[in-house]
Order: structure tokens, then C-alpha cells, then sequence
């Protein structure tokens, strides 16, 4: 930025001087699509899941399964815990989500059936690291995943 400004050069006279002095200029710490990315970002650990509809914010549905690299121990500990805490009928013989009668598919009703009782936290579907937050609706049959 250059600055201008008269100096004397005798008591009479005044002569025209230019410095040049270069300012460092705030600079912007985060583009703006990386700022909004992250603002996001923190909304969606904080409180669920932030969508767009019609130019407004409004909560879309998560769900919590079990993710497949899961060992079978894990998943059988993840069910323990959430049906101590939690009605898993569902997953019982007769239930609505027996079949198919697996490990991964039972832990994931189980954990899942925790995650909605627990107002869909997104530490609620921890598990050890073993939970995945699902955007799409994991139901089948009449299993559904409420």
C-alpha cells in the first residue's frame, strides 16, 4: 500500500514523498465451502444430522449398524450390552427381526433399537468402534428398524 505525504526540504519549500509500505493483510484462515463443511460436520456430531430441504435446515433420520469387519465376539458383547439396556424382543425367536438368524444381523437390531432409545447420539453408536451411522433406512421385511 503506498502512502503519499509532503515533507520540507527547506522551510520554504516542501517536496512530494512516496513510501511504499506493504501491510500484511488478514487473510481468510478457511475457504468458505471448507468453513461450511465443517460447520456441518460439527452440527452432525452434535445433534444428529443437519439437510437442505427447499433452502431450509430440517433432521433426516439416522439409524446404527454394526459395521461388517465387526468379529463375531464384538457383536455378540454389542448385544449383550444393548439388550441389558433395552427390549430386544425383536431379534427373540418368533420376532419380527429374527431372520436371518445371524450374529451381524441381530447386533445390528440390537444396537440399533439402543441408538433410537438414546436420542440418536452419535456416541450411542460407538460400540467400541464397531457402529456405523446408516443415512438409509436398514429395514427389510417386517423388520424395522424404528
Amino acid at each position: 500500500m503506498a502512502t503519499q505525504g509532503l515533507k520540507p526540504s527547506s522551510p520554504s519549500h516542501f517536496i512530494l514523498v512516496s513510501s511504499s509500505c506493504s501491510l500484511p493483510m488478514a487473510k481468510s484462515v478457511l475457504p468458505l465451502p471448507v468453513f461450511c463443511l465443517l460447520l456441518l460436520l460439527l452440527c452432525m456430531i452434535f445433534g444428529g444430522t443437519v439437510k437442505l430441504v427447499n433452502g431450509q435446515l430440517s433432521s433426516q433420520k439416522t439409524w446404527c449398524i454394526a459395521k461388517p469387519s465387526t468379529t463375531e465376539l464384538a457383536l455378540k458383547d454389542n448385544i449383550q450390552f444393548a439388550c441389558n439396556n433395552i427390549n430386544c424382543s425383536p431379534i427373540q425367536i418368533g420376532g419380527s427381526c429374527f431372520y436371518p438368524d445371524t450374529t451381524i444381523s441381530h447386533a445390528s437390531v440390537a444396537m440399533n433399537l439402543y441408538y433410537q432409545a438414546n436420542g440418536r447420539n452419535y456416541w450411542n453408536c460407538e460400540f467400541g468402534g464397531s457402529g456405523l451411522t446408516s443415512f438409509s433406512d436398514p429395514s427389510y421385511g417386517n423388520c424395522k428398524y424404528d
